[in-house]
């Protein structure tokens, strides 16, 4: 019995990749479910999209189907989404995780997020602008460090917006 399991895995393996790897080559492109969500909105909920860039502290990084499983932490930037008809969406999110699952599905939580068409230049100049007062006057080393985490939340949105 183990002698038929070690001759005919292998071609069962060997033929199930080729199948997959023929259907793949066929469409150009591989299955990845993404869903992006936060408080205040679902942007995407299992949708089929071709990648995703994601800024997280490591560094801006892309998202294709069958990419290594991870969990990340994201920092304030713009999440750009691929979608399979060729539409791109940008979305602002001030923080978060990004998982990648075995199944190439990812997910995306953010405490906060908007479509960058949608944000207005003058008020995320407000935001930085009050972000960068409460730093100068905060005394303790907690309100310097929230303070702090504002005003770079506040560049991110700057920058997004213009």
């Amino acid at each position: 019995m183990a002698a038929i399991a070690r001759t005919v895995g292998p071609a069962l393996h060997f033929l199930t990749r080729k199948q997959v790897s023929t259907s793949l080559f066929a469409r150009g492109y591989a299955d990845m479910p993404f869903t992006l969500a936060a408080g205040n909105q679902v942007f995407y909920d299992n949708a089929d999209v071709k990648q995703v860039d994601v800024p997280s502290f490591s560094g801006t990084f892309g998202i294709l189907p069958k990419h290594v499983p991870t969990l990340a932490v994201l920092k304030p930037g713009i999440v750009t989404v691929f979608e399979n008809d060729g539409k791109t969406n940008k979305i602002f999110v001030s923080s978060g995780t990004v998982s990648i699952n075995d199944d190439s599905s990812v997910q995306v939580l953010a405490e906060e997020a908007c479509l960058v068409q949608q944000l207005d230049a003058a008020a995320a100049r407000e935001v930085l602008s009050k972000a960068q007062s409460d730093l100068a006057s905060a005394s303790t080393d907690v309100a310097k460090a929230e303070a702090a985490i504002s005003v770079e939340v506040g560049e991110a949105l700057v920058k997004a917006a213009e």
